[in-house]
């Protein structure tokens, strides 16, 4: 009885380790926790075949929208290894939201296996068409007269939208009313039907109704012009500074996750941003695909946590919290 017990438990254990070996055995889903439409959705959907392709699976996004973020990033943290699961996170999802609570949902540092970070992502400030600001001075004097009527966006409480539009107005000396939405996308909707006045956003989301000319650009968030809006100033060469805001994404799989999931995974992801073509779109759309030394689970672990720490003293004096 022993006997048999013991070359049981030693067939389950080999057969465990050839499952993590072999991983994946099945589609696998990337987790969006935001609405379709947003920033992270179309980075995800641009990303979506050639890792699909790179990992010899089928890529299948689900946005799981709520809590700026949270609710789909908790489902993921607690997710089984063989859950076939994982996250594309972002500043705001796991280092912005962790100074949002009292109590977080969850520890981005180690309720997650960190996997790779995939994309800088600079900001912008996107106004309705027909507001009386074409850059970041006129729109200064413009929001000091009309603060109290207008309101700016995000894809909710706590994303990297709306703590950038809390730095922005800080900076600038105004206090703007913010209307958290479930997403970018519905965000977005709102600003280009005129019911709110501006949102600070990744340029990917910004590029194609600013270019349609329904609604415009009017500041870069960031330290250095950027090429996708190279007739726009930063923030900094209108005068104010602490205001280079650069947000990111990364890959995160659940903290079950095993050592050759996570190596599996990011060897996956560094042959899709290698591919040529998915770079130039990714550039295109305004996000930076980071060097390979930044493509690490090490160095994504260490970015996590210094980014959390980095962005604890803006948010506290934001005033904004959940909890």
């Amino acid at each position: 009885m022993i006997k048999t017990a013991f070359v049981a438990l030693v067939a389950l254990t080999i057969s465990g380790a050839a499952q993590a070996q072999d991983w994946p055995t099945r589609p696998v889903t990337m987790v969006i926790a935001f609405s379709p439409g947003g920033p992270l959705d179309t980075l995800a959907r641009n990303l979506q075949p050639y890792l699909g392709e790179a990992l010899g699976q089928q890529v299948v996004i689900e946005n799981v929208p709520g809590g700026g973020g949270a609710v789909g990033s908790l489902r993921v943290s607690n997710a089984a290894a063989d859950s076939h699961m994982f996250t594309l996170g972002s500043i705001g999802t796991h280092a912005i939201g962790q100074s949002m609570h009292k109590k977080p949902p969850y520890n981005s540092v180690t309720d997650f296996a960190p996997v790779m970070l995939v994309a800088d992502a600079p900001q912008v400030v996107l106004a309705r068409k027909d507001l009386p600001a074409n850059n970041l001075k006129e729109f200064a004097i413009y929001a000091e007269a009309n603060q109290d009527k207008m309101q700016h966006g995000s894809g909710g409480a706590g994303t990297s939208s709306h703590i950038g539009c809390v730095l922005m107005n800080q900076v600038i000396g105004v206090q703007i009313t913010h209307v958290p939405y479930r997403g970018g996308g519905p965000a977005m909707q709102d600003l280009l039907a005129g019911r709110i006045d501006f949102i600070c956003n990744y340029i990917s989301t910004a590029l194609p109704p600013h270019n349609a000319k329904i609604a415009k650009v009017i500041a870069a968030l960031t330290s250095k012009r950027t090429p996708s809006f190279p007739e726009v100033a930063t923030a900094e060469e209108e005068g104010f500074k602490g205001l280079d805001i650069s947000a990111w994404n990364a890959i995160y799989l659940p903290k079950s996750a095993t050592p050759q999931q996570v190596a599996k995974l990011n060897a996956a992801l560094n042959k899709a941003l290698d591919n040529p073509a998915l770079k130039k779109r990714l550039e295109d759309i305004g996000l930076d695909v980071p060097a390979p030394e930044r493509r690490t689970p090490e160095y994504l672990a260490k970015f996590t946590a210094d980014e959390i720490r980095r962005w604890e003293a803006p948010v506290k004096a934001s005033g904004v919290q959940f909890d």
